[in-house]
């Protein structure tokens, strides 16, 4: 059965002043690593969601041959990302029963990530999977079809935390041991670079 990875790239990197999903790492892009890391999940179909910075991203993302929707409300939030997405990805892939969200600034997403969450979903029978660092349980998270309407009428910024934190019932965890190295912050990248 195909599974659906939804990649998350249509904010403005506001605290960063520029386009994070762009930052080199490990010799390409924090964009394009998440996308080869998704794309070599065995049945993955990945979409990017592209809004600010359309251009320039769709660029990064043709090197790839993902396929990408803009979202043209990109500023209302991240809901109408995951709305969009999903409603895509829907359209597109309709056989589709289970969906992995993920963003582009965590530089650790890696191909065992993504087919962790696929095997804990088969094996717990849980309809939602996350994953988990530093007492934190959040992206990447796969969420079954049963979830798909009421991730597509989350509001404003609500993202998948809010489901999780809904449905703890449902939940089974992964474990992420640098998936809170992300990049909001020039320093925060700075960290990161000098790491390697």
């Amino acid at each position: 059965m195909e599974i659906g990875i939804l990649l998350l790239a249509a904010g403005n990197s506001s605290r960063l002043g520029q386009p994070k999903q762009l930052l080199q790492f490990n010799d390409t892009s924090l964009l394009q690593n998440t996308i080869v890391q998704a794309k070599k999940v065995p049945n993955s179909f990945v979409l990017v969601v592209t809004g600010a910075y359309k251009e320039s991203i769709d660029i990064e993302i043709a090197k790839t041959e993902a396929q990408s929707i803009h979202n043209p409300y990109w500023e209302s939030g991240m809901a109408s990302s995951i709305a969009v997405g999903l409603q895509q990805l829907q359209d597109l892939k309709p056989a589709i029963r289970t969906c992995i969200i993920s963003v582009c600034d965590q530089p650790y997403i890696s191909t065992i990530l993504f087919e962790d969450l696929i095997k804990k979903h088969k094996v717990s029978r849980k309809g939602i999977v996350a994953s988990n660092y530093l007492n934190i349980v959040g992206v990447p998270v796969l969420f079954d079809s049963d979830y798909f309407a009421a991730l597509k009428n989350l509001q404003g910024n609500e993202g998948a935390k809010k489901m999780i934190q809904q449905h703890q019932h449902d939940i089974a965890i992964v474990a992420f041991e640098k998936g809170a190295i992300d990049i909001d912050t020039i320093d925060d990248y700075n960290k990161l670079i000098n790491k390697l």
